[in-house]
């Protein structure tokens, strides 16, 4: 007992490992959709460029459906139930994509898709913050957030891979198995939580009528809010990136460029998370919107294939450490009872700028160019900057001293 002062508590437990990969599988299939999903409407279906739009943000609306419902049955349920319920969806939702049909019935499976996703992750976001020792709880946050990098990165590029070669279905194929995998081992993951003796969470999870605290953590939302802009960020490299390459001619150095983001996010994040629990988080966070910004200044300026590359290392290293900070300074400013709602709330800033965000821009690429475009995105990071300051990072200083 007496160790526990001297000897830190391990991280990567069954529980937490086996989490970690059931939201890295969720994620893969995720993102090795996303990437073909439009242009498998439009060649199988013939839909419109709108309409193929349309099949990809409904998934995101459907997520986001899924998060502000979740959030709330968390707790009444515990997210160990909350996940197997979401990874069974996720099973059957997968399996429809082989049914032959029209594109309103693409666009119904994309929805429910998205449904079944963010219950799934939310669940798992929620069961990190629960096995995670106290203490290292950032440090935790920030590795078990990897899994998600990992996922946005080999996702879009084993899905443009695979289907060079072989047929759509082979990608539903894969995400049917990881979901049925998922879906095993999750009933593995032993957690310590009591939905039932909780009387304030039984009052919040059983009140009747609306009740906006039901699904949103009111201590989350101006980290949400900061984390939607953020996306917004990430959201213009994942739409454009592949446009702007071809205005430049680095179409083949793009391929790789989600490659050392990932490789960037995996080195910088396990020291970040590290840095957060020994000092605050604010030593993270300010060099990682730095390192944002200059991933903007770098992609304006990159007409070669090293640049090109160059931006997203520093995007690993900005994007991929607000991302996983953000998730867990929403979790540090809620109460443990609040995990699973804070974890929603989180992931809704996260979902509507990645999800909206390609929509608001696209509404300016008529009349600028995307070299225009990461220039605004350059001075919306130090925009966010500012906000960060003055939603959190000014408070931290005193919480500290």
């Amino acid at each position: 007992m007496t160790q526990n002062t001297s000897v830190k508590q391990p991280i990567f437990t069954k529980s937490f490992t086996v989490n970690f990969s059931i939201n890295f599988f969720v994620y893969l299939c995720m993102y090795l959709l996303l990437v073909i999903i439009a242009d498998y409407s439009k060649t199988t279906y013939h839909a419109s460029d709108s309409l193929a739009g349309l099949v990809v943000g409904l998934f995101i609306i459907g997520s986001l459906i899924g998060r502000f419902g979740t959030g709330k049955y968390v707790n009444k349920f515990g997210p160990k139930k909350i996940l197997i319920t979401g990874l069974l969806l996720l099973v059957i939702t997968q399996l429809l994509y082989f049914i032959p049909g029209s594109i309103t019935f693409l666009m119904f499976v994309r929805l429910i898709n998205g449904i079944a996703t963010a219950i799934a992750t939310t669940a798992t976001g929620t069961i990190a913050a629960h096995v995670t020792p106290v203490e290292r709880k950032s440090e935790g946050i920030s590795l078990f957030s990897l899994s998600l990098v990992l996922g946005t990165a080999i996702g879009p590029f084993f899905g443009i891979l695979l289907l060079k070669s072989f047929s759509i279905n082979l990608l539903f194929a894969i995400c049917v198995v990881l979901g049925v995998i998922s879906l095993i081992i999750s009933l593995f993951i032993k957690i310590d939580f009591d939905a039932v003796h909780n009387k304030t969470d039984a009052k919040i999870a059983k009140a009747s009528g609306f009740n906006i605290h039901n699904f949103i953590a009111k201590e989350a939302v101006p980290v949400s809010i900061v984390m939607m802009i953020i996306a917004l960020n990430y959201a213009s490299i994942l739409t454009f990136l592949k446009f702007f390459a071809e205005q430049r001619h680095l179409l083949e150095a793009s391929s790789y460029f989600f490659i050392c983001y990932a490789i960037a996010s995996l080195i910088t994040r396990p020291i970040a998370g590290r840095m957060i629990d020994a000092r605050t988080e604010n030593v993270v966070v300010y060099p990682a919107f730095i390192a944002l910004i200059i991933t903007f200044i770098v992609l304006v300026f990159s007409y070669s294939g090293w640049m090109l590359l160059l931006a997203g290392v520093f995007l690993g290293i900005g994007y991929g450490n607000l991302s996983s900070s953000m998730q867990a300074i929403a979790i540090k400013v809620s109460p443990t009872n609040k995990y699973g709602i804070a974890t929603s709330t989180y992931f809704i800033g996260l979902d509507i700028g990645i999800g909206f965000g390609p929509s608001l821009l696209g509404l300016f690429t008529g009349f600028i160019s995307y070299t225009e475009v990461y220039v605004i995105m350059a001075i919306v990071a130090a925009l966010s900057t500012v906000l960060y300051f003055i939603v959190h990072g000014r408070k931290v200083k005193t919480q500290l001293n």
